[in-house]
């Protein structure tokens, strides 16, 4: 066994609280009891060295790396750490070469990849034929969902464990751990108050290391008194709290979580939900612009007719967006938000459009019909382009009974109004043409009343 230098000691002393309290067995483990607690699927398969193929997914600081390494401390297979990050295709090659050899010997191989999703496809489907013979066991961890950042086939010959943000209680329990246990500050005199313990542990947002990393700045900044004690001040921990680094990717699965909250939020009329949700975007760093036109279509896929100005205003927001940028066009987005929030409900013209492209993706391209058609030209003219065109201001009421569809789709309806708002007035002015359309086809098929007049 290698004898533990001054200098290593000094040098592990100096390493970051999170670093030197990483759990080292499965009791030590703070949260997850969902995947750890006691007769639970994953906690058997670890002290069992049962170990599968499998991914870890969740949030940063909940202790993905850390269960690879206690897996790695229990298992009596070779175990290979590999990061995403910093290796490339010839690394991969030679670990790959590495548990073949330790297959063709009888030893089993765990290989660890942290982050990997920063594998692109290339690289992931260098794995997939040592998995599928079982020259290795594969542990991938990763914040992003694996149903979008993970291969398919690998995925698929691998059990996903989703792995969830600490609890306040986790972290609190964890902070007092940090503070008596001898790797943390358990050989110092360190004084701080449960409250300070929870207001740190609240800060943390459901990450261990960040709360850890919270509480060591607070010790290292608390006040020093004679007798070499420290205390921890309410003052220092508002210091180390003062701003919060959201969790947010703008390209991932973050990204699109909070978007569609804010637009769920808007649709089911609750403009305190919706504001909540367009701040922690614009907090987290989102381009303004960005959610300037998730609102623009909103505006119309939700509201649309039933408040015509709801995407007049929308596209102001925009505008007032680019023209002065953050913070202060957070005001304009809220605005847009609220008013889309309160607004009246009608998402007629999505379903119109959805209904019109069903038609147009199941059913072969029909010829634009002839009378719909313009006539430049001779030629266009003598192949009877434009012949039947009625022109609706000709007539007194402004309408004809021009057919535009298709023969195929002639009577098809695709825009059904709704009485929300304005729409009613659409509604009500539609039912007059149709009825009009009606009696008009009546009066002049064969047999009509307008017919028998001639």
């Amino acid at each position: 066994m290698k004898q533990q230098s001054l200098f290593d000691s000094r040098a592990d002393a100096l390493r970051p609280l999170a670093s030197r309290l990483r759990p080292r067995t499965l009791d030590e483990f703070a949260g997850q009891q969902h995947l750890l607690g006691p007769g639970r699927v994953l906690r058997q398969l670890i002290e069992q060295d049962l170990i599968g193929s499998m991914i870890f997914w969740g949030p940063p600081g909940v202790g993905k790396t850390t269960l690879a390494r206690i897996i790695a401390g229990r298992t009596q297979a070779a175990f290979i750490d590999f990061s995403a990050v910093t290796s490339g295709v010839r690394e991969i090659r030679e670990v790959m070469n590495r548990a073949e050899e330790n297959r063709r010997f009888g030893e089993k191989t765990i290989v660890f990849v942290d982050e990997i999703h920063r594998f692109n496809k290339a690289q992931q489907d260098a794995f997939l034929p040592f998995v599928e013979r079982g020259s290795i066991t594969l542990i991938g961890a990763t914040t992003e969902n694996p149903s979008f950042e993970v291969n398919a086939a690998l995925l698929s010959r691998c059990k996903v464990f989703v792995l969830q943000s600490l609890s306040e209680d986790d972290l609190l329990a964890l902070l007092r751990r940090a503070l008596h246990d001898e790797r943390g500050f358990g050989g110092q005199a360190v004084s701080v108050d449960d409250g300070l313990l929870r207001a740190i542990a609240r800060f943390a947002s459901g990450d261990a290391r960040a709360a850890l990393s919270t509480l060591e700045m607070a010790v290292l900044n608390g006040e020093r008194r004679p007798d070499g004690s420290v205390a921890v001040t309410q003052a220092v921990v508002e210091q180390c709290t003062s701003r919060r680094s959201l969790l947010y990717d703008k390209n991932g699965e973050e990204h699109y979580n909070l978007i569609s909250a804010l637009h769920k939020s808007m649709r089911n009329s609750d403009p305190d939900a919706a504001v909540y949700w367009l701040a922690r975007m614009l907090e987290s760093g989102e381009d303004p612009l960005y959610v300037a036109r998730r609102l623009i279509r909103f505006a119309s896929e939700d509201v649309g007719l039933a408040d015509s100005r709801a995407i007049e205003l929308c596209v102001a927001a925009y505008q007032a967006c680019h023209f002065i940028g953050m913070p202060e066009c957070s005001v304009h987005l809220t605005h847009a938000v609220v008013y889309l929030s309160l607004a009246p409900r009608s998402n007629s013209l999505y379903l119109a459009y959805e209904r019109a492209k069903k038609d147009v993706l199941s059913r072969p391209d029909e010829p634009v019909p002839l009378a719909l058609r313009n006539a430049p030209t001779g030629l266009m003219r003598e192949l009877h382009y434009g012949e039947g065109y009625q022109y609706a201001h000709d007539a007194e009421e402004r309408l004809t009974d021009m057919q535009c569809l298709p023969d195929s789709l002639a009577g098809r309806s695709y825009y059904t109004p709704t009485a929300q708002g304005s729409e009613a007035r659409f509604q009500a002015r539609f039912e007059q043409i149709k009825a009009w359309k009606r009696e008009r086809a009546r009066h002049t098929k064969p047999g009509g009343a307008e017919e028998g007049a001639k």
